[in-house]
């Protein structure tokens, strides 16, 4: 029984993952309606783990709900995606600063290794797409946590970092973007090694502010449908 149970729940993660990365990609676009038949048979997936995956989806905010109308992947407008972005410019300009006070050696050691695997990534992807997975193999999401500021990283890790994964990849797609944000990366680690608190954030301030004015660009252009 045990057993069962456990196939099971790797079955509801393995759905989760799958249709996460999805909604990330965009194969699964912002405000596209889903069915569940058209799910199982999309990505090869079971009615039980599918159900859980979508619950747990629904509660990290990708998809919403509506009465009579059925699930759909969340979608923002051009104007809120823009004042998320200035969010993220303020909260994670304050946490790459209070990271380079508190990220032990070895923590920076391991940031600089999975960014030299996001080069290999990227060369891989012949410099087309930057995708980061979620967690510590995310750049973001470890400068949140190496801030070591419980509340900033729970406001940063919630519903905000969700949304705005399913855009960074989109936005990452944009020729010489790719080896430009891990520039910038490495730019902002070093701050972080040398403990220089003040151009750590100045320099994810200004990253982020690159990837908003990207978002800009794209939109006035037609390139960026949202």
């Amino acid at each position: 029984m045990a057993e069962v149970q456990l196939q099971n729940q790797t079955r509801a993660d393995e759905a989760f993952d799958c249709l996460q990365t999805a909604i990330v990609k965009g194969d699964l676009a912002p405000g596209e309606k889903i069915g569940e038949v058209e799910l199982c048979s999309r990505f090869n997936l079971t009615r039980g783990p599918l159900r859980e995956a979508l619950g747990r989806l629904e509660s990290r905010g990708l998809l919403v709900r509506r009465p009579h109308a059925g699930v759909k992947v969340v979608s923002v407008s051009a104007e809120e995606l823009i004042e998320l972005y200035r969010i993220r410019e303020v909260m994670e300009g304050l946490a790459a600063r209070q990271a380079a006070e508190r990220m032990t050696d070895e923590e920076i050691r391991d940031l600089r290794a999975t960014l030299d695997s996001h080069e290999t990534m990227i060369e891989e992807a012949r410099g087309q797409a930057y995708y980061q997975a979620e967690g510590d193999y995310d750049f973001h999401h470890r400068i949140a946590t190496g801030s070591r500021n419980t509340k900033l990283a729970q406001m940063l890790l919630g519903d905000l970092y969700y949304m705005v994964r399913m855009y960074r990849y989109r936005l990452s797609t944009s020729a010489g973007r790719p080896h430009m944000a891990l520039g910038e990366h490495r730019s902002i680690v070093e701050a972080i090694a040398q403990r220089d608190g003040e151009l750590a954030e100045f320099l994810m301030k200004r990253h982020i502010n690159a990837a908003r004015q990207n978002i800009e660009k794209k939109i006035q252009e037609g390139v960026l449908t949202i």
